[in-house]
C-alpha cells in the first residue's frame, strides 16, 4: 500500500484497450505527455490530451500511474480514454502527433433512440438504465441494486442522445415506495438521485448524488510537514442572486393563499438590513400535492428562503496525487490560508503525467446564511 504522503518515484505506463474485453492488449512507449481531465460538469465526465510520436488512429488508451516506494513496485489505473482527432507537428528533429480523447461515455453521446423510443412505467429504473447502457457502449458498466420502480412512463425528445436519455431518467424520474403509517400503507414518492460516472479503469458505474455535508471525507489534505498541498490555494463566492423576500402565491379553485417572509437578521450577510436593499423572489406555482393550508404555505415559503440562502464556495488547489475521485468529499484543513476543518465535493481534476504527478482540483462547499 502506498503512502502518499511520503517521497516516492513516478513513472507512467499507456496500454492500448481492447474494447470487448477491456483488457489491456498492447503497451505503448512512444507517448511523449499525457493529460487528464475529470470534470463532473461535463457531460462525459472528462477528457485527456495525448502527445505521441506516432498516430494510433482511432482506440481506447489507459494510462497507469507507476509508483516505486521501499522498493515496491505497484501500478495505478488513472483512466481509459478513446482517442481521436489527431493533428501534427515537426520540431526539425521529431514528430509529434496531438490527440485528443475522450470518456468512454462518448459512446452513449454518439447515439440516439429510436423517435417515440419510451420507458414504460412500473420499470426498475437503475436496471433498464443498466441493460441500456451495456447495449449501446462497448465499456463494462457496474451494477446497482435498490428498488426505484416508476411510477409514470419515460419519453425521450428527440434531441435526446442516449447518454442525455439515461443521465436524466436517472436524476429526476419519480418512482414509489410505500411504509406504514399510523397503522395505513402508503405510497410515498421519490425523484431518483444519481449520475453516471466512470472509475479509474474506465467502466461506468451509478453514483447517488449526496451533498458534501453528507459524506464521509476520503482524504485530509493537510498542510504540515506530510503535506501533499502546493503552495497557491484560490476561493471564490458569489452572494448575487441570494434572496432576502420570499413571497408565495397559491390559487388553486376557491383556495387562494400568500406568505411571505423576510430576512431581517442583521447577522445574516444577505439580510435587508446587511445589504440595505430587498432582494425578491417569488413563487406562483409552489411544488405541494394535495390541499394546502396557509400554515403549510408558510412552511413551505420559510423552507425555501433557507434553501435558496446557501452560499457556494469553490476552493481551487494542487496537490500530489492521491486516489480521490469525482464526487468524493475531501478535508481541507488549510491553515496557513484560513481554512480550518472545512469538508468540500470534488467538482474537476487535471492530471498531468509528468514528475511528481500534480493534480489541480476543485472542490465546492456551502454555507448556510439564514437559518
Amino acid at each position: 500500500m502506498v503512502d502518499w504522503s511520503s517521497s516516492m518515484t513516478h513513472t507512467y505506463e499507456y496500454y492500448i484497450v481492447d474494447p470487448n474485453t477491456w483488457a489491456d492488449v498492447k503497451r505503448v512507449d512512444t507517448v511523449k505527455s499525457c493529460t487528464i481531465n475529470r470534470d463532473d460538469g461535463a457531460d462525459t465526465k472528462g477528457s485527456a490530451t495525448f502527445d505521441i510520436v506516432n498516430s494510433l488512429g482511432e482506440c481506447y488508451i489507459r494510462v497507469y500511474l507507476i509508483t516505486i516506494q521501499n522498493g515496491l513496485t505497484e501500478k495505478h489505473p488513472l483512466g481509459t480514454f478513446l482517442v481521436q482527432t489527431p493533428s501534427s507537428s515537426f520540431d526539425g528533429k521529431t514528430r509529434t502527433v496531438s490527440m485528443d480523447a475522450y470518456t468512454p461515455l462518448i459512446e452513449l453521446k454518439e447515439s440516439q433512440p429510436p423517435i417515440g423510443y419510451y420507458i414504460p412505467k412500473r420499470t426498475n429504473i437503475l436496471d433498464i438504465s443498466y441493460q441500456l447502457i451495456r447495449e449501446n457502449a462497448r465499456a463494462p458498466v457496474i451494477k446497482t441494486g435498490g428498488s426505484t420502480i416508476s411510477s409514470d412512463h419515460f419519453i425521450a425528445d428527440t434531441s435526446d442522445t442516449w447518454l442525455s436519455f439515461i443521465s436524466d431518467y436517472i436524476s429526476n424520474h419519480i418512482y414509489n415506495s410505500t411504509d406504514w403509517v399510523s397503522g395505513e400503507q402508503v405510497t410515498i414518492e421519490h425523484a431518483c438521485k444519481y449520475t453516471l460516472g466512470l472509475d479509474e479503469l474506465g467502466r461506468i458505474i451509478f453514483l447517488p448524488k449526496q451533498d458534501a455535508s453528507a459524506l464521509r471525507p476520503v482524504w485530509t489534505y493537510n498542510d504540515d510537514n506530510s503535506s501533499i498541498l502546493y503552495p497557491d490555494v484560490s476561493m471564490t463566492h458569489d452572494l448575487y442572486g441570494i434572496p432576502n423576500v420570499v413571497e408565495v402565491v397559491y390559487s388553486k379553485g376557491s383556495d387562494s393563499y400568500y406568505s411571505k417572509v423576510v430576512n431581517d437578521d442583521p447577522n445574516s450577510p444577505t439580510s435587508i438590513v446587511a445589504r440595505g436593499r430587498e432582494i425578491p423572489y417569488r413563487v406562483t406555482d409552489p411544488d405541494l400535492s394535495g390541499n394546502p393550508t396557509q400554515s403549510q404555505i408558510d412552511d413551505y415559503a420559510e423552507r425555501l428562503l433557507s434553501e435558496l440562502s446557501t452560499l457556494e464556495y469553490t476552493i481551487s488547489y494542487t496537490h500530489g496525487y492521491c486516489p480521490v475521485r469525482l464526487g468524493d468529499c475531501v478535508r481541507l484543513n488549510y491553515e496557513r490560508a484560513g481554512i480550518k476543518n472545512v469538508k468540500a465535493k470534488v467538482i474537476s481534476q487535471s492530471i498531468k503525467c509528468e514528475p511528481g504527478c500534480p493534480v489541480s482540483e476543485k472542490a465546492v462547499f456551502t454555507t448556510k446564511l439564514w437559518r
